[in-house]
């Protein structure tokens, strides 16, 4: 095989495009917890803090798809249930070494009025208790009374002097941060639900992108609740670790599974005058659990949600019943020619790689790399039998248990073949370009995170929502990576599937993956790359499987650049009151006017997509001061495009955005209070 070769120009074009760009994890996602909506784990993130590089960022929400004009009954915690974040840090030991627990309490502070809130007083108020029980269930109390913030009513509600009194929601809910010695903190109330996905369209037999339409976010506008926590990296290290200085960028002894569980108490029934059941204490059964973003949602069949949703990971592992769901992934069945890609037309720039270096089959039923079992082409690489082959190659006609099952349940080693192509002269098998260690074979579905990888700069050009997709693209493209196939920190090489930031795109991620991208980082390429001939091994089957999108790649509202990081929760008077959760005006703004029911000011921009310059369209019902600040898809606030009082009517207001390069920002138009009324999505190409 010919040497691999630096690729130049175009591959780095192509590189710089996939960099600008930017399946709801687990709402409603199985039968009988869709119908438990109070314990319904929504999604867990896990990343190292961009705000203090000693401490790692848990962010776990739950109860899915809440309308932020929720009255008179607002979403809460359930006062039953047990919420808890588990860290398993030991490959050695079974079960977890710390599970954060979170119980909650409700209290009626004035039973005179149907108001949530009012004359300084909350109904219901909430409260938590947060204790730690480490791996030999021992319990260590962190806070015995922490205070969830109410809902974001409205500002009569939260500011007035007839509500609460406070001078803002942001420093309201901020007030109500608890800290443990001094570095440990922890959040816990509503916020924005901070994931984005087209649900209709994905769950429209995979319509996204749409073939008819533009796309819709399906969660903007739309809270959740959640717990969030700074957690020293100290706290998280197993007893054995140096936690003075890792090893490496890629220490094992640094990486942490993270998932998120709920379980409600057994009952025992045996009264039938209609009083309340017997609770049996301290006996809980798990309801619901989340790690790995869409596996319940998007992997396992609906006849096995509700008996995965049962199973702990560490049970999970063992229960070879839903490894079949990894080895033959349904949605790969989507991408295949030869069985139902034809159904699909917006997964065609997916397809997976049938003849890779002419021999390697990975479609659904075919053997993968299984042929290779016990040759010695394998020694010294992680396929091995003396390694991990027992785990990695089960079996002939299980194609994917080389890539999607380990990413699911055993995270990657850095051994051959998991390492980049840069320096691997043509050989997958060979030692290439070190990427990514985040192995920790003690469990099934969890987020692995390797805690030593520095965190990206949310603020730097090379920050990406792809994560380790644009990780590996650097690595292979970039003139600053891909001259060595020594380690280097790569940006986004904490980015998801290594744990998960706010800001990636796992949707778009994890298609892609299914697709193959993995395959072809470590060098095993598409069809249409001739490992004979002196052609880049970036084809067009490869740029193809690069440039796809699902139509929806970041969230409707910025993240925070602070503790808690999550944006704050949408107001029931705000922009998404009574209307349909979309990115579109395109409802609303018609020839006839706007109804009654209609926010007070509406916009627009046109041309959209532009290249120079576009223009802001607002439609203001009554007069109204008005604020619009331009933010790129990281959520950097780029410049104020207006501040000032409009009359009533139609506007238009030029902007000349010619020096932005291109990709995705938001117009973020807010009131006078600094409510935010609207968010448009702009696009700027060349």
């Amino acid at each position: 095989m010919n040497s691999f070769r630096p690729l130049y120009g175009a591959l780095l074009l192509l590189a710089l495009a996939v960099s600008g760009s930017v399946l709801a994890s687990s709402h409603r996602e199985a039968p009988l917890i869709a119908d438990d909506p109070l314990a319904d784990n929504v999604d867990v993130y896990a990343f190292r803090s961009p705000q203090d590089s000693s401490l790692i960022t848990l962010v776990a929400t739950f109860i899915p798809m809440q309308l932020p004009h929720g009255g008179p009954n607002y979403y809460h915690f359930g006062e039953d249930i047990r919420y808890e974040i588990h860290v398993d840090n030991n490959s050695r030991t079974p079960g977890d070494e710390i599970t954060y627990r979170f119980t909650f309490t409700r209290t009626n502070q004035d039973p005179s009025t149907f108001f949530n809130v009012r004359l300084g007083k909350e109904n219901l108020k909430t409260t938590y208790r947060l204790e730690m029980i480490d791996g030999e269930g021992n319990v260590k109390l962190f806070v015995a009374e922490g205070e969830v913030p109410a809902p974001n009513i409205g500002p009569r509600s939260i500011t007035s002097a007839v509500g609460l009194g406070q001078d803002s929601y942001q420093g309201y809910a901020d007030s109500k941060i608890n800290s443990y010695d001094n570095d440990f903190e922890v959040f816990v109330g509503p916020i924005d639900d901070p994931f984005f996905v087209d649900l209709g369209g994905i769950f429209d037999l995979g319509d996204a992108p749409r073939q008819d339409g533009d796309p819709i976010d399906g969660l903007a506008c739309f809270n959740t609740s959640a717990i969030v926590m700074h957690v020293p990296i100290r706290d998280l290290l197993k007893p054995s670790a140096n936690e003075m200085m890792p090893s490496s960028i890629l220490d094992p002894d640094y990486i942490i599974g993270v998932w998120a569980s709920t379980s409600r108490p057994k009952m025992r029934v045996l009264q039938d005058d209609g009083s309340r059941p017997e609770i049996l204490d301290d006996d809980y059964v798990q309801v619901s659990r989340l790690g790995m973003p869409l596996t319940n949602e998007a992997v396992i069949p609906v006849g096995m949600k509700d008996y995965w949703n049962a199973l702990t990971p560490h049970e999970e592992i063992a229960d070879t019943i839903l490894d079949q769901y990894f080895y033959n992934p349904e949605l790969a069945l989507y991408m295949d020619t030869a069985n139902f890609a034809a159904a699909v037309p917006a997964f065609a720039p997916l397809r997976i790689q049938e003849k890779s270096l002419g021999t390697y089959d990975f479609t659904n039923g075919a053997d993968g790399l299984y042929g290779l079992k016990g040759n010695e082409a394998l020694d010294g690489t992680a396929l091995a039998e003396n390694q991990f082959g027992g785990l990695l190659l089960p079996g002939p006609g299980m194609p994917r248990s080389v890539d999607l099952w380990p990413i699911f349940h055993t995270g990657v080693p850095n051994l051959p073949p998991y390492q980049l192509a840069t320096g691997k002269d043509g050989n997958p098998l060979a030692a290439g370009k070190p990427f990514i260690n985040n192995f920790l074979p003690n469990g099934g579905d969890m987020l692995r995170l390797n805690m030593a990888v520095p965190a990206t700069d949310r603020n730097s050009a090379d920050f990406s929502s792809l994560g380790l997709v644009q990780a590996a693209v650097l690595g292979l493209t970039d003139p600053r990576y891909n001259g060595s196939d020594t380690l280097q920190f790569i940006p986004n090489m904490d980015g998801f599937p290594n744990g998960r930031r706010l800001e990636d795109d796992v949707t778009r991620i994890e298609l892609q993956a299914v697709s193959g991208v993995v395959l072809a980082a470590i060098g095993l390429w598409y069809d249409d790359y001739d490992p004979n001939s002196d052609e880049s091994p970036v084809t067009d089957g490869l740029t193809s499987v690069l440039g796809y999108t699902t139509g929806v790649e970041a969230n409707d509202v910025p993240f925070r650049d602070s503790f808690p990081f999550v944006a704050l929760p949408h107001s029931g008077v705000s922009e998404c009151s009574g209307m349909i959760a979309t990115t579109s005006t395109q409802d609303l703004w018609n020839n006839d006017g706007l109804g009654l029911e209609a926010p007070n000011v509406i916009g627009k921009s046109f041309p959209n997509p532009f290249q120079t310059n576009t223009n802001l369209m607002l439609r203001v019902r009554e007069r109204t001061a008005v604020n619009i600040d331009l933010f790129d898809v990281n959520g950097r606030n780029l410049s104020n495009l207006v501040r000032r009082t409009f009359d009533s009517g139609d506007h238009q207001i030029p902007v000349q955005v010619g020096n932005l390069p291109e990709g995705i920002y938001f117009a973020v138009i807010s009131g006078g209070r600094g409510e935010i009324i609207q968010t448009l999505r702009m696009v700027k190409t060349n």
